[in-house]
């Protein structure tokens, strides 16, 4: 028998993965999965890029790239983030293979086995994945409407063993769908400050925003730069272009930069080349500005669908709040209600969706579940609600 290490020995597939099988059946509506509907990639766009290149840039598609990335995408991408305020001048901005290596790199630089790490509760299961991955200790901070517990976050700080970091989605959070607060920032900027705690600022979905007036909160903690503390932001291009490309970035202060590029090195040398130069064509072209704001609008009506739906089938006890952007619902079951019985009826029934235990740091919290209204158009969201509300009260009444 091999004898695998601690580490891969506590590893478990993601619920959300083993529900893949399922959603791909055509008789079973999945609002499981937070991808991109597969309708709205620019993908003439980006063919008609591509064939525009000349061929030395095709040819360097194909090439190994530095560790870094491809210096014509991390200049385009720079340009991109200073849009929205970033300080890319004083940082350094590593290309990855998506977001989930950004949070795997950051999870080997910081995390020894058996060290705390302060995440949200509920939480993004890769984030979870990841940082279980180099066994730390996930201590879980409840969210609210207006983002993370500064009550709770003051405990977790107050303990003799401190915490690595604190890992947060501010915008649209994954899975709760919340939009932080400016006040709820600004309190977290003030409580970490002193500490020597890095945060790392998710930020996978800010773009997808659907009122032009959430501006403000819209606005990453990286860009507000705060003093005393290194705040590690990363993004992708997973839902603003296309989750196949795999890939994302991470922009941090130079002394953390050194060490995720030696470790970055080590796992895959560098991420595609291909789908780099793509990325920086979109970029340049412009193209990318266009093409979110598009299918933003178009999140905006499946998003109005479902909350359409919701209000009509849902019983009054399952509490929720209306998305303000990115891909998710969070239903609130009545305390005690095993949502592991609602989905086996859901399934039965022809609908899918992911239960809360999934994104519990602790595995136990099950009175929650989470809907994701990206991938399916407001038709089959009509047909698919009742289903889940029919469920809801096979098991709740």
């Amino acid at each position: 028998m091999p004898r695998f290490s601690k580490a891969v020995s506590s590893l478990r597939s993601s619920e959300i993965r083993d529900l893949m099988t399922l959603a791909s059946r055509p008789d079973i509506i999945s609002f499981a999965g937070g991808m991109p509907g597969n309708d709205l990639f620019p993908v003439e766009a980006v063919e008609e890029l591509y064939r525009r290149l000349d061929i030395k840039k095709k040819q360097a598609a194909f090439q190994y790239g530095p560790t870094p990335g491809l210096p014509s995408l991390l200049e385009s991408l720079e340009g991109f983030l200073e849009k929205k305020g970033l300080p890319v001048k004083e940082n350094r901005l590593l290309i990855t293979t998506g977001s989930q290596q950004a949070l795997n790199i950051l999870g080997k630089a910081f995390i020894d086995p058996g060290e705390p790490v302060l995440v949200e509760n509920p939480c993004f299961i890769g984030a979870l994945s990841a940082f279980r991955s180099y066994e730390a200790e996930l201590r879980g901070v409840p969210v609210d409407i207006d983002g993370i517990s500064i009550e709770g976050l003051r405990q977790e700080i107050s303990r003799n063993e401190k915490a690595k970091f604190l890992y947060i989605t501010p915008y649209f959070h994954n899975p709760a769908g919340v939009l932080y607060t400016a006040e709820r920032k600004n309190q977290l900027i003030a409580t970490l400050q002193g500490t020597n705690i890095p945060l790392i600022e998710d930020d996978a979905y800010g773009d997808l925003y659907f009122f032009e007036g959430d501006q403000e909160r819209l606005k990453p903690i990286k860009a507000i730069n705060p003093d005393g503390i290194n705040v590690c932001y990363t993004g992708s291009f997973s839902k603003i272009l296309g989750p196949g490309l795999r890939l994302g970035w991470m922009l941090v202060p130079e002394k953390i930069y050194a060490k995720c590029e030696l470790i970055k090195q080590s796992a895959d040398a560098c991420s595609p080349s291909f789908t780099q130069v793509l990325a920086d064509a979109f970029i340049r072209s412009g193209q990318i500005y266009s093409y979110v704001a598009s299918v933003r609008q178009e999140y905006k009506k499946r998003a109005a669908a479902m909350v359409a739906a919701l209000r009509e089938h849902l019983p009054s006890y399952v509490q929720w709040d209306e998305p303000r952007g990115g891909f998710y619902i969070w239903l609130t079951l009545p305390k005690g209600t095993d949502a592991t019985r609602i989905v086996t009826l859901a399934i039965a029934g022809g609908a899918v969706f992911v239960v809360g235990k999934t994104f519990d740091p602790a595995g136990e919290q099950n009175n929650a579940l989470r809907l994701s209204y990206c991938n399916n158009t407001p038709e089959q969201i009509a047909e698919g609600i009742p289903i889940v509300a029919q469920a809801i009260r096979a098991v709740c009444g």
